[in-house]
């Protein structure tokens, strides 16, 4: 449907070129991922199981967070070049800069485990990338009706506070999904849609005149979908930290120009961001309750404790879709409406997620479910 909608040529007549976005990036992830795999395997550059956190039987090809990375950077690259977005060069460029150094950073860590203050040193220049290309979001519209008007330090101040808090927030929060085969790639490419979906939403009243967060959106959904024939059960490569790491910038990025489309569509994006939300939040509240350390490794995330309860992973993986799916629509639907009434949403969903998780019993640790490498 939303493709349909992308491809009417006669309502916007850069559609079919669009959707090349989404061909190229499919292709060259799946051709970047397929050569990933070879190299890993051929200079052992593999996860190995732990028999506590990493349960695969057998040691599996990283890198391919680079395939997607690739992919997502032909089809952004073809977007500049063949749909000359003229305003939005600038941005794209931006972004893909940002979401080069993430790749990097996290295929470093995934080679020779660099330290945690390595990767927000490199979030952090993400941050400052993002604001520099001028990806802010709109203050004006909150403080123009008060009346008052922010200095140009502050202004810039506030929006790397909030680029920090974005791509800090999307990187670590894809990086805990990753966890079992064909979840994070999954799970995000149901919010890339959804972005996706949020994107045309906002430029419709444009008619695409600049497209950006549509050509992203479309580049991510692509490359993640290469991606992810070869991660399904069984995983034949994982994409590691450069993946989830980039994957979660480009995000980050997506709810940044959405809040720069202003607040309620910034919040739409989130609530659309909202399983890996959810399922970080869960595990920092789970491990402070149960006095456990807040940066270890366990199994005790929503996925896994949906399999020590009996589900298979395959189902796991589906349930999370469909929950991933439901936060969606519950963000598309929220565009369509005020913004006092999206807020009002949005503090019911967040109520009701904190119910079901409490009654659920998500936020105890016990057995397998609370595993901790030893002498952490």
């Amino acid at each position: 449907m939303i493709l349909g909608v992308i491809s009417d040529s006669e309502m916007f007549p850069i559609g079919p070129q669009l959707s090349l976005v989404l061909f190229i990036s499919f292709v060259c992830s799946l051709a970047g991922t397929w050569l990933c795999r070879k190299i890993a395997l051929r200079f052992g550059i593999v996860d190995k199981p732990d028999e506590e956190v990493k349960t695969h039987a057998a040691p599996v090809a990283y890198l391919g967070g680079i395939g997607i990375f690739f992919g997502c950077a032909i089809g952004m690259l073809a977007a500049i070049i063949y749909l000359y977005p003229s305003g939005t060069v600038k941005w794209l460029l931006g972004i893909l800069a940002g979401g080069a150094i993430m790749c990097f950073v996290g295929g470093l860590d995934d080679i020779v485990e660099i330290k945690p203050w390595h990767k927000v040193l490199g979030q952090s220049i993400g941050a400052v990338v993002l604001v520099a290309v001028g990806i802010r979001p709109a203050l004006e519209n909150l403080t123009t009706p008060l009346g008052c008007q922010i200095p140009p330090a502050v202004e810039t101040i506030i929006c790397f506070i909030m680029a920090m808090v974005f791509v800090l927030g999307a990187t670590n929060s894809l990086n805990l999904l990753d966890g079992i085969d064909g979840l994070c790639a999954s799970v995000t490419a149901v919010i890339a849609a959804g972005m996706l979906g949020l994107g045309i939403l906002a430029d419709l009243p444009r008619f695409f005149g600049e497209p950006v967060r549509i050509i992203i959106a479309l580049a991510v959904l692509g490359s993640v979908c290469g991606f992810w024939p070869f991660n399904i059960k069984p995983a034949k490569i994982f994409m590691g930290d450069a993946g989830s790491l980039f994957l979660g910038f480009m995000m980050a990025a997506l709810m940044m120009l959405f809040a720069e489309a202003g607040p309620k569509w910034c919040l739409c994006s989130i609530m659309i961001f909202g399983l890996p939300i959810l399922d970080t939040a869960v595990a920092f509240a789970r491990r402070r309750l149960n006095k456990r350390p807040l940066f270890v490794p366990d199994r005790g995330h929503i996925y896994d404790q949906m399999m020590d309860r009996g589900m298979s992973l395959n189902s796991a993986v589906k349930t999370c879709c469909i929950l991933a799916g439901v936060y969606v629509l519950i963000g598309l639907v929220m565009s369509r409406i005020r913004m006092t009434h999206a807020l009002i949403v949005c503090i019911i969903v967040f109520v009701l997620s904190s119910v079901v998780v409490w009654k659920r019993g998500f936020l105890k640790m016990e057995g397998l479910r609370g595993a901790v490498r030893e002498g952490q």
